[in-house]
């Protein structure tokens, strides 16, 4: 989600000041991207979001995407981001961290954020994953695919299977497609990758992309 003008708006949350000064300075800079709020920890991101929404139009949260670190004091990262999605279900979250050890990356996820980078990311490659995150569209660094992937064995006999076709379009959901990108390379229609998207979450026990993406390296899927 982004405004009608295209913007993404962005909450930064860091318990460093310097880390989100450098942040800002790099989102400020891009076209399309706008800094409208930080704060220090998770409790004060929930506040911030309040104050954002409420200072919104009906029905706009004000923010499109909260730039997450994980570990900070009063609330962290995976506890303020299952709030986010249950009191602001339009707001994306992306973690950005330094961490991609299984029990950062997997908490993160599973608490609902569409996308996990590492602080050493390139320039280009965190812009990227603001904006695909905000659209929607799971961002993972490298480390931390390999991370999902190395975390599980073959998925038991009694896991529910996924279609060929399911599994085309979870690949390029992977990827980074949009649904209507998908739709174009299986030469099927969008509402066609919607239903098939609605099937695979049903059985893997996901409600988003993001999820669904780290279950099925979890179960060695995209492996």
């Amino acid at each position: 989600m982004t405004t009608s003008t295209g913007t993404v708006r962005v909450l930064l949350v860091d318990d460093h000041p310097v880390v989100r000064d450098g942040l800002r300075g790099v989102l400020d800079a891009e076209p399309g991207v706008d800094v409208v709020g930080e704060a220090g920890d998770g409790e004060e991101a929930l506040v911030r979001l309040a104050a954002l929404a409420g200072a919104a139009a009906d029905g706009d949260p004000g923010v499109d995407l909260v730039l997450m670190d994980l570990r900070m004091p009063r609330m962290g990262g995976v506890e303020a981001i299952g709030h986010v999605r249950e009191r602001f279900p339009a707001v994306r979250v992306l973690v950005l961290t330094t961490y991609d050890a299984d029990r950062d990356v997997l908490p993160a996820i599973e608490a609902g954020a569409t996308g996990y980078l590492l602080k050493d990311s390139p320039r280009d490659v965190l812009v990227d994953g603001v904006r695909a995150a905000a659209a929607g569209r799971p961002v993972l660094a490298p480390s931390v695919a390999g991370t999902l992937m190395g975390l599980v064995g073959a998925p038991a006999a009694d896991e529910p299977t996924l279609s060929p076709r399911e599994l085309e379009v979870l690949r390029l959901v992977a990827s980074g497609a949009t649904n209507r990108s998908a739709a174009r390379q299986l030469f099927i229609s969008e509402a066609t990758v919607k239903t098939h998207l609605l099937h695979l979450y049903e059985k893997l026990g996901v409600r988003d992309r993001a999820a669904a993406v780290a279950v099925a390296y979890e179960r060695r899927l995209l492996g």
